[in-house]
């Protein structure tokens, strides 16, 4: 996987009305492709009764995944464009789903490719984009003796990671690419080898 820098958006949201149809677009971070597809379908239940909930992502995989579905729209009018409107923007590990209710009125293929690419570029604008480094997923496990100094040199690298003290001690962190080779090196040394890194 490519270990550039990448730029991604936060969650936001935008809504207009044209010829009596409700637009709202929703977009969110998604790290993976079954993140992308959570939130689809998280939108598609809060929205159930919508006409079209039409989505689109871009997720760094190997290689890039790009999708999208018009959702009942006419083809090529509603998830090509805001697919594009993400290649356009460049933001990647970004999922986006247009709610649409239909308000009567026939917008035509250049009114809906029109009114979902606005949807999206409005709920980016409303997200803010950010720059991220790749990220990557470690899974320690370790003996209790050693909880302790593992904790200690996550915090103050100030990674994300979730612990789980059971039998044994395992800590999930999320470690930028970039700097992973080194915090494992780091915690083999701190924990005599005794760290199991998954």
């Amino acid at each position: 996987m490519p270990s550039d820098v990448y730029r991604t958006a936060g969650r936001g949201e935008s809504r207009f009305v044209i010829q009596g149809s409700e637009f709202i677009g929703h977009v969110a971070p998604a790290e993976t492709v079954d993140d992308a597809e959570a939130f689809v379908e998280a939108i598609r239940a809060e929205y159930d009764d919508a006409t079209h909930n039409v989505p689109a992502y871009r997720v760094r995989a190997d290689p890039l995944r790009e999708y999208s579905n018009d959702d009942g729209e006419p083809s090529g009018s509603a998830g090509k464009p805001m697919l594009n409107v993400l290649q356009g923007e460049d933001v990647e590990n970004v999922v986006t789903v247009v709610t649409r209710y239909y308000g009567g009125t026939n917008l035509g293929v250049g009114g809906l490719v029109r009114a979902y690419s606005r949807a999206v570029k409005e709920a980016i604008a409303d997200a803010e984009t950010i720059e991220e480094r790749p990220h990557e997923r470690l899974h320690l496990a370790l003996e209790y003796d050693d909880s302790g100094t593992v904790r200690g040199i996550l915090e103050s690298e100030d990674l994300e990671f979730e612990a789980d003290y059971g039998e044994a001690v395992g800590f999930d962190v999320r470690v930028p690419v970039e700097d992973a080779e080194a915090l494992k090196d780091r915690l083999r040394s701190a924990t005599s080898g005794r760290v199991d890194i998954g």
